[in-house]
């Protein structure tokens, strides 16, 4: 008889793969029309999609509009959204640099780095927060969407007075609050600004020109129209046009209620195209990130008293309906929805990128990735550009 403990944690992150009977003669044709179709009816303001397939594009292409007043078409290679907690994934590939330059050790205490944050009942680690078994809470009323400019070390006093909801390693609650904790540990081991360290580390050596951080004050982005605080950011290319970011509601679109991500930086703060994020992928298939045996602990599902917790340090690890491995993270925000997926066996990467707050579309997202994976197994040579 199946746990029903590792039913939950492996339900909360291994999505419904839904597959047609005909899709063998559709392939991208059909997950074209499904991507046209959420945009004809509404479903999201605009949407970007990159998929990669043995390190070249096999689909890459945007729906609908960046912003819809101006009527600015979505570009793949262009248009820049808020990733939300794919933000994570890029977070712990910084991470796993400096656990290798041995300037922090997962399994050492958080206070060994941030002495002065409060003492709670039970010490916890750098691996607990990082696999979210550390037992910090997560966002209450409006903190999801605050509009203040803390900076990462200002921001903990949110959270910081507030005990511990369970013992350290018994339990699982993903939360963002964690890697904002992670964040300020690695801006003191290293003495930089956490942003420095992932733009050296990881940003620049990987060619993520056009992934950037939202809030910052020091550069602006060229755009098309934005709204809130998300034009001022650090880092991409002038070319590229910030779509504008929106809420959902019986009425329609309505533009997002302003936010400043900069503290949340690690947890929920980057922008990104979906080309870069196929890029960010395609690297680690590639092995050109860090040595395997660093990366393993990031990509390895926790557990919780034997039972997997289909989350590592940092990214999640799961598989689909039918089976198939993959590691990544699906992004909520304010104003974005963002899938982002690594299928090592398949060798392909999906970026997904949305320009509104949990439009619901998750279903059809999975359906299409499906549709592509399954296409893919075809071997032909056609394929979708913009």
């Amino acid at each position: 008889m199946s746990n029903p403990i590792t039913k939950y944690f492996k339900n909360l992150f291994a999505f419904n793969r839904i597959v047609e009977d005909d899709i063998a003669t559709k392939g991208l044709i059909k997950a074209d029309a499904l991507l046209n179709e959420l945009v004809n009816k509404k479903k999201v303001p605009g949407i970007s999609i990159t998929v990669l397939k043995d390190g070249s594009p096999l689909f890459q292409k945007g729906y609908g509009f960046a912003d819809l007043e101006e009527r600015t078409r979505i570009h793949p290679k262009k248009t820049v959204f808020r990733i939300a907690s794919v933000s994570k994934n890029i977070a712990a590939t910084a991470l796993a640099h400096m656990v290798k330059d041995g300037l922090i050790k997962l399994d050492a205490s958080f206070y060994t780095y941030v002495p002065y944050y409060p003492k709670k009942k039970w010490d916890f680690t750098i691996r607990q927060l990082a696999g979210h078994t550390g037992g910090i809470r997560g966002y209450r009323g409006t903190e999801y969407a605050l509009n203040k400019p803390y900076s990462i070390k200002e921001s903990i006093e949110i959270f910081k007075d507030d005990a511990l909801l369970f013992q350290p390693g018994t339990d699982y609650l993903y939360n963002s609050y964690d890697w904002v904790m992670i964040s300020l540990a690695m801006q003191e081991a290293s003495g930089i600004p956490f942003e420095d360290y992932v733009n050296e580390k990881v940003l620049k050596p990987l060619g993520l020109t056009n992934t950037t951080i939202e809030g910052h004050p020091d550069r602006t982005l060229s755009v098309a129209k934005q709204s809130g605080t998300a034009g001022d950011t650090k880092g991409g290319s002038s070319t590229n046009e910030l779509a504008t970011f929106y809420s959902k509601n019986k009425l329609g679109f309505r533009l997002a209620s302003p936010v400043n991500n900069y503290f949340k930086i690690a947890g929920g703060g980057y922008l990104s195209t979906s080309a870069d994020l196929a890029n960010f992928g395609q690297a680690f298939l590639d092995g050109k990130v860090i040595d395997r045996e660093t990366l393993m602990p990031f990509l390895t599902s926790e557990e919780v008293g034997g039972v997997k917790t289909y989350y590592g340090l940092g990214w999640q690890v799961s598989e689909d309906k039918n089976g198939r491995s993959f590691y990544g993270h699906v992004g909520n925000g304010v104003g974005g929805y963002s899938n982002f997926f690594v299928y090592p066996d398949e060798q392909m990467v999906f970026a997904i990128l949305t320009n509104c707050t949990n439009p619901k579309v998750q279903d059809k997202l999975d359906e299409i990735i499906a549709l592509l994976i399954q296409k893919s197994s075809k071997n032909s040579e056609e394929s979708y550009f913009v």
